[in-house]
């Protein structure tokens, strides 16, 4: 009897301590889940101090609706703390100045200056290649649609190689006496024309890549990841990226946080995005 009732006992206490265990693993995973931000919507969100701890939306006649103080608890929160190389010191000026009470900075969806960076996977000629599609957001009838900002394709770039100094081969100055003879002799079986075209051209990748897709040369296979960009708070440069990982810190989180001087310094950051430095 007593074995009987040590062994009952036992296995109450077993399963005692799994339920235990079990609703330990549920709250840390509701909690992981909770914390995680997980739409580039919610990301705004937290951003702005919209948004209680527990996902709760917060409505400009709420009290606490864009708090300084809500915001100085989130936002350290949306940074990647984990992986990306950034700098504390400038991680606080930048949450400083996003939260001061007088002049607070907040994200804008629909107007800010921000862009998404979409690498992608292709068939091109019947082979496969990566591609990057950068996206933005434009008013569409009475609300708005992602479309086609600009692309960059190495498959492309690629094709254009112009040469310089003694290597490039040149239209004579006086070729205008010769009715532009000479155009036959340099555009015949040229493979790269672009050496005739003006010092500050710049191939329109954009335009080829529309071409290449409406004549059937080019199929889209699949997106393989994303980065967001964001130039919206003068002084600053972020991204966000999606760190699909468990933990607290996950979802879309601030990758990369640069401070910009001055307009050259955004326009420098802008064209090493685009691959145009």
């Amino acid at each position: 009897m007593r074995t009987l009732l040590f062994a009952f006992l036992t296995i109450l206490s077993f399963h005692a301590s799994v339920g235990q265990g079990l609703t330990d693993d549920m709250k840390a995973t509701e909690d992981q889940l909770r914390a995680s931000t997980k739409q580039i919507n919610q990301f705004f969100r937290r951003f702005n101090g919209e948004e209680d701890e527990n996902g709760k939306r917060y409505y400009p006649t709420d009290k606490r609706y864009r708090e300084a103080s809500l915001r100085k608890k989130f936002v350290p929160v949306l940074f990647d703390t984990q992986t990306s190389p950034i700098d504390q010191s400038v991680a606080k000026a930048f949450i400083k100045t996003i939260t001061d009470k007088k002049s607070p900075k907040f994200l804008d969806f629909h107007k800010d200056d921000w862009f998404v960076e979409v690498r992608a996977s292709f068939k091109y000629k019947s082979k496969s290649i990566t591609g990057t599609l950068y996206m933005q957001l434009q008013p569409q009838g009475q609300g708005y649609e992602w479309v086609i900002q600009d692309v960059a394709f190495s498959q492309f770039s690629k094709y254009f190689d112009k040469a310089s100094g003694e290597e490039k081969q040149f239209l004579h100055p006086m070729s205008h006496e010769l009715d532009f003879m000479t155009l036959r002799k340099a555009l015949d079986k040229q493979k790269h024309a672009e050496q005739y075209t003006l010092d500050s051209y710049e191939p329109d990748y954009l335009s080829i890549f529309l071409y290449e897709l409406n004549q059937g040369n080019l199929t889209f296979v699949s997106a393989k990841n994303s980065a967001f960009h964001f130039f919206a708070i003068d002084g600053y440069y972020f991204s966000i990226t999606n760190f699909n990982r468990p933990g607290y810190n996950s979802g879309w989180l601030i990758s990369s946080l640069v401070p910009l001087e001055n307009e050259d310094q955004k326009q420098q950051m802008k064209d090493y995005i685009y691959h145009k430095d």
